[in-house]
């Protein structure tokens, strides 16, 4: 039965649209977005990063894991206004926020920030396997993918190759993400390539099961001074069985940081530190990716070279982590 609506129902049903529609504005105006840039999707930072951008959502909070070149180019991102937060490296933080190393002669990133101290980030030197490469001083006249430009690992890579007398003009550079390095070493177009980041790395994973590889150690007088040097890497080993055949390998380490910008607001920045450690992120991160369990509440402040976030060390105090 067709019923003919009057202009009285006409006017209620007017209303009642107009309601549900100021209703639903104001349920979007509530949510605010907090993406985080990651890295490229054979490392690290991207799983990573979409494990805990995927436990601390919420109605309220939309957060998502961004693809990038990495620590400076998420830098560039935050202080861009192209993401609210990233991760990067220890040293690729502390050189943007106090204007040295690879930012000297730049502006400071003085809005720089800090969420939490994640977890260690190894520096992989991958060999083909075979090639007889032992170290990074028998890299020279090799093809070698030291990673993107705006990466940290190709500041980490030319810093290393330096420790053990080797430029990049003894070498046959390229700058490839690990993925595409990876493809390259499989069909012989490249001998080598550096990545840092936490252990297992998914593109060397599935290259250690398929072609086989070779972990070079950076180790030795070289590497001691090089610590000593640059006081951001630490002595570090990747464990034997962690790749497929590939023994326990002597590196070295830097730390992944969660940075964003002093313009972000402090309220949404203490609800994001405050989701990181709840119990729900914490069963994510134990399930998800290996470093996921690596990422401590007791270790969240270590080795930060830019300030807390005001929102972050509400959190920090309020857990009695922070004084």
């Amino acid at each position: 039965m067709t019923r003919k609506l009057t202009r009285r129902s006409l006017v209620v049903l007017a209303a009642g649209i107009a309601a549900a529609t100021v209703w639903a504005g104001a349920g979007w105006a509530q949510q605010q977005f907090f993406r985080i840039g990651t890295g490229g999707t054979g490392g690290t930072y991207y799983p990573v990063g979409g494990m805990i951008a995927n436990a601390i959502s919420t109605d309220k909070i939309v957060s998502t894991a961004v693809a990038s070149n990495g620590s400076v180019a998420n830098v560039n991102a935050i202080v861009g206004g192209g993401a609210e937060s990233g991760f990067a490296q220890a040293d690729v933080a502390t050189w943007a926020y106090t204007g040295t190393g690879v930012y000297e002669g730049k502006a400071k990133v003085a809005e720089l920030r800090a969420i939490a101290n994640l977890y260690p980030e190894s520096v992989h030197l991958v060999a083909k396997k075979g090639l007889g490469v032992k170290s990074p001083a028998d890299l020279k006249g090799k093809r070698v993918s030291l990673d993107e430009p705006g990466s940290g690992t190709l500041i980490n890579a030319k810093a290393i190759l330096a420790a053990y007398g080797v430029t990049e003009k003894d070498i046959k550079p390229e700058y490839l993400k690990p993925n595409q390095a990876g493809e390259k070493l499989k069909d012989g177009s490249v001998d080598a390539f550096f990545f840092t980041g936490g252990y297992p790395a998914g593109a060397i994973t599935e290259l250690a099961a398929t072609t086989g590889i070779e972990l070079v150690p950076i180790a030795g007088p070289q590497a001691d001074k090089l610590r000593a040097d640059l006081k951001f890497f630490a002595a570090d080993e990747i464990p034997a069985g962690t790749y497929k055949d590939v023994p326990a390998t002597k590196t070295v380490a830097v730390g992944a940081q969660w940075v964003t910008s002093s313009k972000v607001p402090a309220d949404l920045v203490y609800q994001i530190t405050k989701a990181l450690w709840s119990d729900k992120t914490r069963t994510v991160l134990d399930a998800g990716h290996a470093k996921g369990k690596a990422i401590r509440k007791e270790t969240a402040l270590l080795g930060l070279g830019v300030p807390l976030h005001d929102g972050a060390a509400k959190f920090y105090k309020e857990a009695g982590i922070l004084k």
